[in-house]
């Protein structure tokens, strides 16, 4: 008993240690101005102001249309991203803000698919989308299709904003971190009773023999001239046993399509008489010039992308380099663009149970989101960033302000006497037990990157959560995201804005005395400064 009190003290000593050290070495838990009430209310002030500013809502006819998709990006994980963000700068973290975070609009949407309280990310995706709720595990169907049926596919397709964009005059896009035909890009262009059925090859005999198509066909088949596609998931373009361009000694990542079929050639084909370009890697997309490009077609690994911390980064795209391009491409339309970016691996993070990988991954949407709005201007450009779901991911343990946000909390279980990370999951494969007894997690190395941080209930794949996500928005009517909606909300106010689909009553000749005045370069240039010295300040 007595060693263990010993040993209790020599942990407690060493933590409080850790936390000397931070300010030993220059960084203190918070700036000694942030002490006076005036540093507190003159913040405020200028958020008062910047707020009161919104009062003239941007009513513009939005032009183009970019839809930010983080996989699995709760707000517990919008909140440690920026945590990271900012530690990753050289602060504290705290008070950093995202570029997500300076929208000036912010709403709720509610996950639940029909048949599911916790929801998946096929259905969800039909939701935001498509504009209804669906089923889980189906995609660009509403919910009388049953998952796995393939003959409750006909009379129950629904169409997406991508779609209704297309049919506009404007160009389209699709970029992820994720295979192509994953379920979020997938609900975009795809009517599929489940969203594994990735090619021929991962669909039962007797739904390809009813006709039903497996997802990468509808890539190319459904909409045909999608614009911009790019992402992961060559191996569903291939014939079986086609060796990989960049594996190809790797079984694993060999074609794997029953039919035969050459999806990336006949694409090529179809679009050879079209300034139309096939790229797998980093090199080629980047010496693409854009202005002489109008489709590309991007696939730049059998399966998914890599992590972003594990991203080979002489081959392998990040996804703001493909951002990018992709808006160098679309926004040569005169007509306008929808652009769907998603940060898919977020979700795969989370799932393995490694937190460090999938705030990483968060922060680098972040930065794709920073890209496209120096590319756009918010006159004309509505941006929506959201999440298809959460997940059962928190951080928590009355941390310091500035504790490393992989960190140790600056305590230990009063039940177990063990020390514990900020991060923890409610369910996943961190669920450790040595001897019967948790893990004590200062005997191993919690700062890696595929560390897998403790859970409450052991599961070989941590689950999605099921509580409302937010919405961000900014630009012309990024007012009507507001309060708590319906997740299939969304695209109905994508369509609106952009005067695509159902909603065109306002888009007459009426529409023009709603349309705000473009502010002159004089005023942008003045708000510019303001903005700038004020993050200044704030940061000084």
């Amino acid at each position: 008993m007595a060693q263990r009190i010993v040993c209790t003290m020599m942990v407690r000593i060493l933590l409080l240690g850790s936390v000397m050290a931070l300010d030993v070495l220059g960084k203190p838990k918070f700036p000694d101005e942030e002490k006076n009430p005036s540093f507190w209310n003159m913040w405020a002030q200028r958020s008062l102001k910047q707020a009161l500013q919104l009062q003239e809502l941007n009513k513009n006819v939005a032009k183009n249309i970019i839809l930010f998709l983080g996989d699995g990006m709760g707000i517990p994980t919008v909140t440690a991203a920026r945590i990271l963000k900012g530690q990753l700068s050289g602060q504290s973290g705290e008070e950093f803000q995202m570029e997500m975070d300076k929208f000036p609009y912010v709403a709720l949407s509610k996950t639940y698919n029909t048949d599911a309280q916790v929801p998946d990310s096929a259905g969800t995706a039909t939701a935001y989308l498509c504009g209804v709720k669906a089923n889980e595990g189906t995609l660009g169907l509403s919910a009388a299709a049953v998952r796995s049926q393939c003959n409750t596919t006909q009379g129950n397709e629904v169409t997406s904003i991508l779609k209704w964009a297309k049919d506009a005059g404007k160009s389209v896009g699709i970029v992820t971190t994720t295979r192509i035909n994953h379920a979020t890009p997938s609900a975009a262009y795809a009517h599929c009773a489940d969203r594994d059925w990735f090619s021929d090859n991962e669909m039962p005999p007797e739904a390809v023999d009813a006709g039903c198509k497996d997802i990468a066909r509808q890539l190319f088949e459904n909409i045909p001239e999608i614009d911009v596609i790019m992402g992961g998931g060559r191996k569903y373009m291939f014939p079986m046993d086609t060796p990989d361009v960049e594996y190809p000694t790797e079984k694993q990542h060999f074609g794997t399509r029953k039919d035969g079929r050459n999806l990336v050639r006949e694409w090529k084909e179809r679009m050879k008489e079209k300034r139309a370009h096939y790229v797998w890697n980093k090199k080629e997309l980047l010496s693409l010039n854009p202005s002489k490009a109008d489709y590309i077609l991007g696939l730049f690994e059998p399966s998914d992308l890599p992590y972003n911390l594990e991203r080979n980064k002489e081959t392998d795209p990040s996804l703001t380099e493909m951002v990018d391009v992709a808006l160098k491409i679309l926004k040569k339309n005169p007509n306008g663009f929808f652009l769907l970016v998603e940060g898919g691996r977020i979700d795969h993070g989370h799932h393995d149970g490694k937190a460090k990988q999938a705030l990483h991954e968060t922060v680098e949407m972040d930065r794709a989101i920073g890209r496209a709005g120096l590319l756009t201007s918010t006159h004309e450009t509505l941006t929506v960033v959201t999440a298809d779901h959460s997940h059962v991911f928190n951080f928590g343990g009355y941390t310091r302000r500035g504790n490393n946000i992989f960190g140790l909390a600056p305590m230990m279980s009063d039940i177990d006497q063990k020390p514990f990370t900020s991060i923890l999951y409610g369910n996943g494969p961190g669920f450790k037990l040595i001897d019967g007894l948790r893990e004590n997690v200062s005997t191993v190395d919690y700062q890696q990157n595929n560390y897998q941080a403790q859970s409450a209930v052991p599961l070989r794949f941590e689950t999605h959560g099921g509580e409302d996500v937010a919405v961000f928005s900014k630009g012309p009517m990024a007012h009507l995201l507001h309060g708590v909606q319906e997740q299939n909300y969304i695209p109905h106010v994508m369509a609106y804005a952009a005067c695509v689909g159902q909603n065109h009553e306002h888009c007459g000749s009426s529409s023009s005395s709603a349309v705000s005045p473009r502010p002159s370069p004089a005023t942008t240039a003045i708000s510019t400064l303001a903005a700038a010295l004020t993050l200044a300040w704030l940061h000084c």
